[in-house]
């Protein structure tokens, strides 16, 4: 994980904070609806954890747009098959680094942005710490320039939250049920170095993530994310109705009630 920092004498968790607060342009969440990410190593239970809390907030009202990286645009398709076919094994580092930014430039442009325009909660799994842990730690990047290039690719695009669900990288191996793909078939020496990456990023931005241990069992996992959405979701049209109603609901029955008290004294 040293080889990551390219800062002699700086510390990786400044180096890391400073890759994704500062430079140009600046980095800010969406000023209309809510944007979710999911990230954590290989088998961690991202897309279950996607799907049930994808529900849970449908269940409420909002409209919801569930996405992925990469490959959620037909670009990124294309981009996703070059990326994660074990025959493109000769890829480079950063060729891989590059070809994931693309795919999140699109991402961001055809998906994302449109969905939060409009007032969606859009639910990603993976987004850029992805980059910042599999190509900075894993391969051995520097991880404030990969920082950097998905900061220009999504024009400073931030979660307003980022679920980490963290596991042992053996755990979460054990979980898979298809053929590993080109990452997934990485050594273990390299899932360590993702995971060691993913965990400087969620210590340096407390506010802005919720780490949660993902050995629980998947209905555990979700009841604590859905703890902390409860308190930084914005209410829905329908919920806000429902509120609506329930406050007329009370006044009428406080009315009613002194209604009855003043006709009881005047007996």
């Amino acid at each position: 994980l040293a080889k990551t920092d390219d800062r002699s004498g700086v510390p990786l968790r400044r180096d890391l904070r400073e890759a994704l607060r500062g430079g140009d342009p600046a980095v800010t969440p969406a000023a209309n609806g809510f944007f979710l990410v999911l990230e954590g190593g290989d088998g961690a239970g991202k897309s279950t954890q996607v799907e049930a809390i994808a529900e849970w907030i449908r269940a409420k009202g909002h409209e919801v747009v569930v996405t992925r990286e990469p490959g959620a645009t037909p670009i990124g398709t294309r981009l996703r098959s070059i990326l994660l076919d074990v025959s493109s094994a000769a890829l480079s580092n950063r060729a891989e680094a590059l070809l994931y930014a693309a795919d999140r430039a699109e991402h961001v442009d055809s998906v994302v942005r449109p969905a939060l325009e409009r007032g969606a909660i859009v639910i990603s799994d993976r987004y850029i710490d992805s980059s910042v842990a599999y190509q900075g730690a894993g391969r051995d990047l520097a991880p404030t320039e990969i920082a950097r290039i998905s900061r220009w690719a999504t024009s400073g695009l931030v979660p307003h939250l980022t679920v980490l669900l963290d596991v042992d990288p053996q755990t979460a191996r054990e979980r898979f049920t298809e053929a590993p793909d080109r990452l997934e078939s990485e050594p273990a020496e390299f899932h360590d170095r993702v995971r060691s990456g993913c965990l400087p990023l969620a210590a340096a931005d407390p506010a802005r993530y919720l780490v949660v241990d993902a050995g629980q069992e998947a209905e555990a996992i979700t009841t604590v994310v859905r703890h902390r959405l409860d308190r930084l979701l914005p209410l829905s049209e329908a919920e806000i109705k429902a509120q609506e109603e329930a406050r007329k609901a009370a006044e009428e029955e406080a009315r009613r009630k002194a209604e009855e008290e003043a006709a009881r004294k005047a007996e």
